[in-house]
C-alpha cells in the first residue's frame, strides 16, 4: 500500500488564534511543530484517528484574509457527532444547530479562517430534521 493517509493542510492568518480554536475548543492535540524563528509557523494536530496541519505564511497576503477557507469543507465521519456538538458548545464554540442530511447528523463549524468542518454520524432520523425538532419529539 503506497498512499496511506490524507491530512487537511490549512493556511491560517493567525497561528495563535487557530491553535486556540483547534486545541482548546475542538480538543485537538499539538503533536508536531516547526518553529524556525521561535514561534510556531507550521504544526500538526491530532484528535483520535484524524489529523490536521496548519501553517501561517511568513509574509501573509492581506488580500487572502477572509478568502482562505472559502469553499473548503472537511467532513469527519464520527460515531456520535451530537456528542461533539455538546462538547464544543459547552466550551463556548458558536455552531449552527445540527440537522440530518444524507442519513447523517451533521454538526458544522467554521474555523477562524473560514474553513468549514463538519462532523457527521449515521442516523435513521428523517432527512432535514433539526436537533431541536428531534429533541421535542423525544421528550
Amino acid at each position: 500500500m503506497n498512499i496511506q493517509l490524507t491530512v487537511p493542510f490549512f493556511m491560517v492568518m493567525d497561528m495563535t488564534r487557530s491553535l486556540r480554536f483547534y486545541a482548546d475548543e475542538l480538543g485537538f492535540k499539538l503533536t508536531k511543530q516547526w518553529t524556525p524563528r521561535g514561534t510556531i509557523e507550521w504544526c500538526w494536530l491530532d484528535r483520535e484517528a484524524v489529523s490536521i496541519m496548519l501553517q501561517q505564511p511568513r509574509q501573509p497576503n492581506a488580500e487572502q484574509k477572509g478568502l482562505l477557507g472559502a469553499g473548503v469543507t472537511i467532513t469527519y465521519q464520527c460515531a456520535d457527532a451530537l456528542a461533539l456538538y455538546s462538547e464544543f458548545t459547552a466550551k463556548g464554540v458558536y455552531m449552527p444547530e445540527p440537522f440530518v442530511g444524507n442519513n447523517l447528523w451533521v454538526v458544522s463549524v467554521k474555523d477562524p479562517d473560514g474553513y468549514r468542518l463538519e462532523f457527521a454520524s449515521p442516523t435513521e432520523v428523517a432527512e432535514g430534521t433539526t436537533l431541536s425538532q428531534w429533541n421535542k419529539s423525544h421528550n
